[in-house]
């Protein structure tokens, strides 16, 4: 993580955030306790903006300025509304095709799967704002400048982000290793969102249950499970295949 990316100190993370500036994640010095920190703490109420609480040693291996207890990761790009883009697409007379991503953390599978979702014609990805994956330097090198043109939402929650797509006529299926049916099974064609999970505790039960149908990619192996990047590719390139022969 480049300096350039962060900013250190808390009245200029306060200042970051009053100004509406993308803020990935804060990192606060875990036994920090000031009337300037409670004042940081009283303006991120209500903000969707991760804040870990960390020893201090992290925070000194990441810069050697007086961050004073405090680090802001600055976005690598300006994420967008999910509530924004639907709309957008159905004036334009498309039928969305969105991908969410439940949990995934690591950032080399995500700029992955993002590159697959810019080659595939994909409208959106879908992040949650606290315990994901988020678009920094390595997600955007991996992604292959992907992550540059790609529209990322990052949403309050997923579950809620299934439940808009749905009132907004979308058909949501989850992959899932609990699925009966095959994902070749599933006729694509209209408007549709696909949920992938993280590879060690795949789509959370909470989001398994309002999506319409869950779906699966047949193995034959002993592993257990594909890379998530590898089966979003799988699954992306069948909503692909249908859409052509339509």
């Amino acid at each position: 993580m480049k300096e350039n990316e962060m900013v250190f100190g808390i009245r200029a993370v306060i200042e970051a955030i009053q100004a509406d500036k993308e803020i990935d994640k804060i990192l606060v010095k875990r036994e920090l306790q000031s009337d300037l920190s409670r004042k940081l703490f009283g303006v991120l109420k209500g903000r969707d903006i991760a804040v870990q609480r960390v020893p201090a040693e992290r925070l000194d291996r990441l810069t050697r300025k007086n961050h004073q207890g405090v680090i802001a990761f600055m976005s690598a790009i300006t994420y967008q509304k999910l509530e924004d883009i639907i709309p957008f697409l159905y004036e334009q007379g498309k039928n969305p095709f969105i991908v969410l991503l439940d949990g995934v953390t690591d950032v080399r599978n995500f700029g992955a799967i993002a590159r697959t979702c810019e080659c595939a014609g994909v409208d959106a990805i879908v992040i949650p704002a606290k315990g994901s994956v988020t678009v920094n330097a390595d997600a955007m090198k991996t992604s292959a400048g992907a992550l540059h043109v790609l529209p990322v939402c990052k949403e309050k929650s997923i579950n809620q982000s299934i439940r808009f797509l749905q009132e907004s006529g979308v058909k949501v299926y989850a992959a899932s290793e609990k699925a009966t049916e095959n994902y070749t099974d599933i006729h694509y064609e209209g408007p549709v969102a696909i949920v992938m999970g993280a590879e060690d505790t795949g789509v959370s039960m909470e989001n398994l249950r309002i999506c319409d149908s869950m779906i699966k990619i047949p193995q034959f192996g002993t592993i257990g499970s594909l890379n998530v990047s590898v089966a979003s590719s799988i699954l992306i390139y069948e909503v692909v295949r249908q859409r052509m022969k339509e």
